[in-house]
């Protein structure tokens, strides 16, 4: 008698190369994906009282203390725009690279309880962050236009929208991706090193000071303005306040550096996520 060959709804195999992603195994568990995306927007603000206004207080209260240090005591320029507007486009921006960074450097150490209990695509998390923190990101992006849409009714000629903002979705992508990776690669080495997350926050903070955040790239002379076009966040911060305010300057070679330095920081990203997802339940 024939044997009846047993056919499974999952098979889980090793991984043959370290760069290896198994894009089948991702939607097969998109459901999941989903929940997780759900589960960090609804836990963020769980048994608050103003809920999702938080996504509006948060970047509101940060520009208006950076109109106030940066602006008024500081006397930082904002290249003629209005503050508010100037300010508020570099808060968005790095407020979703800094959340998809911090949150992605933590994924092994965090979720080790769930990691050593049950089998799905371990990168899921992180991309749980990053798309859970784009919704996020596109809900204080309306906020963003509404404030240009109020300048320009009031007849302020400083901004200048350009054709530049249909790279708009190219810039976040890259964004997201950046953060990504350096959160992957930071996650992969605190399994060994915890003291690396402490480290992290403080570390993103410094970093947004090496980035045109708070402050015009037109301001920065000499070797620091070579040091600053090093980041690769500077040619995204920059190109996004050039399409949307006409200010700073839209480079495709800043933006073809960053895109560089982004894939080359992902492929290692991938490889260490993935050489240390088979060992790190050892160490963690």
């Amino acid at each position: 008698m024939e044997e009846r060959k047993e056919e499974w709804d999952i098979e889980i195999q090793p991984k043959a190369g370290l760069f290896e992603i198994n894009f089948k195994d991702l939607w097969h568990y998109r459901d999941l994906l989903l929940l997780l995306v759900k589960r960090d927007y609804v836990s963020s603000f769980k048994q608050t009282i103003l809920g999702p206004i938080w996504f509006f207080v948060q970047p509101i209260l940060t520009t208006m203390v950076f109109i106030v240090v940066f602006g008024n005591i500081a006397k930082l320029g904002t290249d003629g725009m209005p503050a508010a507007a100037f300010y508020m486009s570099g808060v968005i921006m790095w407020n979703y690279f800094a959340a998809c960074l911090n949150a992605t450097a933590t994924t092994f150490v965090t979720n080790a309880s769930i990691f050593g209990k049950v089998y799905f695509p371990r990168l899921i998390m992180p991309l749980s962050v990053v798309i859970s923190n784009l919704l996020k990101f596109l809900i204080q992006f309306a906020f963003f236009l509404i404030i240009i849409i109020y300048y320009l009714i009031q007849g302020d000629t400083t901004i200048q929208l350009t054709w530049y903002i249909l790279f708009t979705p190219l810039l976040v992508l890259l964004m997201a991706i950046l953060g990504l990776s350096i959160g992957l690669i930071i996650s992969s080495m605190t399994t060994k090193y915890r003291d690396l997350v402490h480290l992290v926050a403080f570390g993103v903070q410094l970093m947004m000071y090496a980035t045109p955040v708070v402050y015009s790239s037109s301001i920065v002379e000499g070797k620091l303005r070579t040091l600053l076009f090093l980041n690769p966040m500077t040619g995204i911060i920059e190109g996004f306040r050039y399409a949307f305010l006409g200010t700073g300057t839209f480079d495709f070679q800043m933006l073809a550096y960053s895109f560089i330095v982004t894939i080359v920081l992902f492929i290692i990203a991938i490889i260490t996520f993935n050489r240390v997802e088979k060992v790190f339940m050892d160490t963690v």
